[in-house]
């Protein structure tokens, strides 16, 4: 059964709103944005477009809350491996936004050079700090991207909590020097946390420690080998019975869904913020307001880098073709690759995928040539779906 499409003439019927993600590696949301509204225009001229960049709580964050109006307060923070940066956080009256990933995540590593025993996220905790410091009340932390699986210690160490060997000295970061830990300090805490809501913007379910958990499954994604792994995994289970035993009121959140997300953050968060989660993509349309854009749109065109399984899962182009279709409102993806059938698109919402791998089949061509790609893809997405009635639809 061919996908519905508007029948109104060129130029009426509503504005088309752009609501994708990053194309990891080629393109960032805002840009994919940009190359989508010259090939909508080229091909369609009097059509009103809109962007709205999105993110899943991952890189692009950020800038998906500052696209939608947040204001960028820049904050100095320690980078992954010890470099300092400049990154900021997003805020709009009493809630901050803080992408984990722009203060220490993969991209801040020097060189792409991963360390996965010494990595840590103690400049996450600096940004949090400081939106805590400027007043905000809620605070909303995406942990995609993460360099390190330090169980969240770093951030910790940054809000106040002291890690501790027996010597009484302070432990260096990194998930390794865990194993060390003798007992923690909370009691200087920033003492805006317990007046603060933390949400946590993200699809790991996770637990902190085992053969599920951030070291098993994630830390080889950040260079860490067999031998890495089961250092972190020793330092994790450490961190956990440390903590279990001086904060009796939030024991066990080892074994709590996504307390293993981003290296461990998850965990920080329960136990020492008293964070909850919410699904990345449903958190961040709903905080910038996505719902109100729809008003009035005749069409809504997502996409990501590559269109999967995972993404099937709650990643940001089914989020964004969900709340779509809850306004009655028709979504199609452009992407970079598309690996799944017509029937789970559909399922998930999306009337049809666009992937630029149909006009440039090499990958590294594909990525390279990505700004041609996705303009040439827009005026195909038009062509389809904003033509006068009578013309062929989407199924031709």
């Amino acid at each position: 059964m061919p996908a519905p499409r508007p029948t109104t003439p060129d130029g009426a019927g509503g504005h088309v709103l752009l609501a994708p993600d990053k194309f990891k590696g080629s393109l960032s949301a805002a840009e994919v944005v940009r190359y989508l509204t010259v090939g909508l225009r080229r091909a369609c001229p009097a059509v009103e477009v809109r962007g709205f960049p999105v993110a899943d709580g991952g890189e692009g964050t950020l800038d998906a809350a500052l696209s939608a109006g947040f204001t960028r307060v820049p904050v100095r923070a320690t980078g992954p491996t010890g470099e300092p940066v400049v990154t900021a956080y997003a805020r709009r009256a009493g809630a901050a936004v803080v992408e984990l990933a722009d203060a220490c995540g993969q991209r801040r590593l020097p060189g792409g050079r991963a360390d996965p025993l010494h990595a840590g996220t103690h400049g996450a905790g600096e940004v949090v700090r400081a939106a805590l410091d400027h007043g905000c009340t809620e605070v909303v932390l995406g942990l995609g991207g993460s360099a390190s699986t330090d169980g969240g210690a770093g951030l910790a160490g940054a809000l106040g909590v002291r890690l501790l060997d027996e010597h009484g000295a302070e432990l260096p970061p990194g998930g390794a020097a865990l194993r060390r830990l003798h007992r923690i300090d909370a009691s200087g805490l920033h003492p805006a946390v317990r007046r603060t809501r933390f949400v946590l913007a993200s699809d790991v379910d996770n637990p902190l420690l085992g053969p599920t958990g951030a070291a098993a499954v994630y830390g080889p994604q950040k260079g860490a080998t067999e031998a890495d792994v089961a250092v972190l995994e020793v330092g994790l289970a450490r961190w956990a019975e440390v903590v279990d035993s001086h904060l009796p009121a939030v024991a066990r959140q080892a074994g709590a869904p996504g307390a293993g997300a981003a290296g461990g953050v998850g965990f920080a968060a329960l136990a020492f913020l008293g964070a909850t989660f919410r699904p990345g993509i449903e958190l961040l349309l709903d905080l910038l307001g996505f719902t109100a854009l729809l008003t009035g749109a005749r069409l809504v065109v997502t996409g990501e880098g590559s269109l999967d399984g995972q993404s099937l899962r709650g990643k940001a182009p089914v989020g964004v073709a969900s709340a779509a279709a809850g306004r009655g409102v028709p979504t199609v993806a452009v992407v970079g690759r598309l690996a799944v059938g017509e029937d789970e698109l559909r399922a998930a919402g999306i009337g049809r995928a666009y992937p630029l791998t149909d006009l440039e089949p090499d990958p590294e061509r594909c990525v390279a040539e990505a700004p041609r790609l996705v303009e040439q893809t827009a005026a195909r997405v038009a062509a389809d779906w904003l033509a006068p009635s009578g013309r062929p639809g989407p199924d031709r």
